[in-house]
């Protein structure tokens, strides 16, 4: 006789269909149904991705995405690409991911997807080291800029110094008379110290012509060495700045680098700003440093990490940023594991060991 179990059938199918079915050992197996490695892809850009001395490889975005693969139990191994090898790779599948600093774009999301942003920066600009000090004090004093002023100072005093000899050569020849040289320079000295209101009295003009340009030069002076303090002050000043590049409004005017492949390439293409490419930063930064050109564009925080340890007192990064950057993990698109790193992401930058992880590379 057969024994029935009515109502119980359905639940005793999905137990069997259940038990048949291949389980998942590990979050790797869900994705992508293998055990084996995948394949990360990664750009050295420090302080994200740093290339250590042993081959190995650490930095902001190393860290980040070890530990989104120790939590989901994901074997991989990487592989060192460029930009458009990185992009390239995630977009036909032989990338599991990419992890370095890619900042996500309209144009990149139709290619491929990105995990949330776990950093947010902006471009920097790299410029020519400017010294501070005794020594650029000492080169502003022979700046185009003050020798030009110094020198329409000096000729302005020998136009009174002459004006006045005209008048005092023969009626004052004890005091303006001599040889012509030694007129214009009694003069020259008259006009000097009238002007800076020294006056020493030692030269004074007594004709009725020398008195009148001496009455007037009198007034003038006082104009005269106001507005040339303000211009030599003014030029002094500015010889100790950066005068070519002070923000992103001049690099329309100035020699301008660039990233090959980076995303600053379409941004600087949108604004009109004509651009030399580099295929590496330091190969950029060598040409701000020896004035090949006059800035060099390009994500802040990863132009100021390479700076600072290999172009120190050649090249400066401007404190001003623009142009905000978001950084994401490349994927595939529609990769059923996206969600999973998203939430491991997401937990990981809120928690402490994240911005320890970012002061430790100097950038909290």
């Amino acid at each position: 006789m057969m024994m029935r179990f009515p109502g119980q059938l359905p639940l005793l199918f999905v137990l069997v269909v259940s038990f048949l079915l291949p389980q998942p050992s590990h979050a790797i197996q869900t994705a992508t149904g293998t055990d084996d490695e995948v394949v990360i892809g990664i750009r050295i850009a420090p302080p994200f991705v740093i290339e250590e001395e042993d081959g190995s490889f650490s930095g902001i975005t190393i860290s980040l995405w070890e530990h989104i693969a120790a939590e989901l139990e994901i074997p991989f191994r990487y592989e060192t690409r460029d930009i458009e090898g990185l992009l390239l790779g995630v977009e036909d599948g032989s990338l599991f991911a990419a992890a370095a600093a890619l900042t996500i774009t309209s144009e990149r999301e139709e290619a491929v997807d990105f995990t949330h942003p776990f950093y947010i920066t902006g471009l920097g600009i790299a410029t020519g080291y400017t010294p501070r000090g005794v020594w650029q004090a000492f080169l502003a004093v022979f700046s185009p800029e003050f020798l030009f002023i110094l020198a329409l100072l000096l000729g302005v005093l020998l136009f009174w110094g002459v004006l006045v000899w005209v008048f005092e050569r023969r009626g004052n020849e004890e005091e303006f008379g001599g040889s012509t040289s030694e007129g214009i320079g009694a003069g020259f000295w008259w006009a000097a110290v009238t002007m800076t209101t020294v006056g020493y009295g030692d030269k004074s003009p007594r004709t009725l012509g020398g008195r009148i340009v001496g009455f007037i030069w009198m007034f003038a002076g006082v104009i005269v060495i106001s507005f040339f303090t303000a211009s030599i002050a003014s030029s002094l000043t500015v010889s100790q700045l950066d005068s070519k590049v002070g923000g992103p409004e001049d690099l329309p005017f100035v020699r301008t680098g660039v990233l090959a492949g980076s995303a600053t390439v379409g941004m600087l293409q949108e604004r009109g700003i004509r651009f030399t490419t580099y295929g590496s930063i330091r190969e950029g930064l060598e040409s701000v440093r020896d004035g090949r050109i006059d800035a060099f564009v390009h994500d802040a925080p990863i132009v100021r990490f390479e700076t600072d340890r290999h172009f120190r007192n050649e090249v400066q990064v401007l404190p001003r940023t623009f142009n905000d950057q978001y950084y994401g993990i490349a994927l595939p698109l529609g990769a059923p594991y996206r969600n999973a790193v998203n939430t491991v992401l997401l937990d990981f930058i809120s928690s402490p060991e994240w911005s320890a992880i970012r002061q430790h590379y100097g950038e909290d």
